[in-house]
């Protein structure tokens, strides 16, 4: 499985990916979690895709995205600040220069491709080392999230456990979470899986 990060997509082939990754958040979002976001053409999209992001996505092949992530400065106009501020037992998110936000983190877990019994499925994994493989290669140590409970406990299974910045609040149909998570070499060392393989940056301070 590859992982490839799309920013300005100007190509035909990374158009293609982005629009992928549009559908497959409406498959999960709105029909897997049944989540109350905007699905339009069978692509669900919001406000923050207005802003320049990063997007991070698994790729089983060279046209199956299996898992997706969107990624924006938390000095910006965030998801987790501006839509979910309850979440943060400030109200205020204090970011800095060396924090990025991860939103809109999902994958197919309908793929059979990955999936080891008991394990957390590749495309996981691959996603969770690609955010922090892109964030040390573009200056940030630090990853905010909002979640749900659910996705906490694999967080911490995974071995990558979040600093909650609040208490958990009751939002739609899910009990969501506000958290902070490192991104540093011993966090990336511990979470890629054995068949990763980047298409972000040419890593030699990732140590093999």
């Amino acid at each position: 499985m590859w992982l490839h990060a799309v920013r300005k997509a100007s190509s035909s082939t990374d158009q293609q990916l982005v629009d992928k990754h549009h559908q497959l958040r409406a498959r999960v979002f709105a029909g897997r979690l049944g989540w109350s976001v905007d699905v339009r053409d069978d692509r669900e999209t919001d406000e923050y895709d207005a802003f320049d992001p990063t997007y991070i996505l698994a790729l089983a092949d060279a046209a199956t995205v299996a898992g997706c992530a969107r990624l924006l400065p938390a000095t910006g106009p965030t998801m987790l600040e501006r839509t979910f501020p309850q979440l943060l037992a400030t109200g205020r998110l204090n970011a800095q220069a060396g924090m990025v936000e991860s939103s809109r983190f999902c994958v197919d877990t309908g793929l059979g491709e990955g999936r080891g019994a008991g394990a957390l499925h590749e495309a996981t994994l691959t996603m969770f080392a690609g955010i922090i493989e892109w964030s040390m290669a573009n200056g940030y140590s630090e990853i905010v999230t909002a979640t749900d409970l659910r996705f906490e406990r694999i967080l911490k299974r995974a071995g990558w456990p979040m600093q909650r910045l609040g208490e958990p609040r009751q939002i739609g149909n899910t009990v969501a979470i506000a958290g902070l998570l490192p991104a540093d070499l011993s966090s990336f060392e511990r979470l890629r899986p054995v068949a990763y393989r980047s298409l972000i940056t040419p890593a030699h301070h990732l140590a093999a």
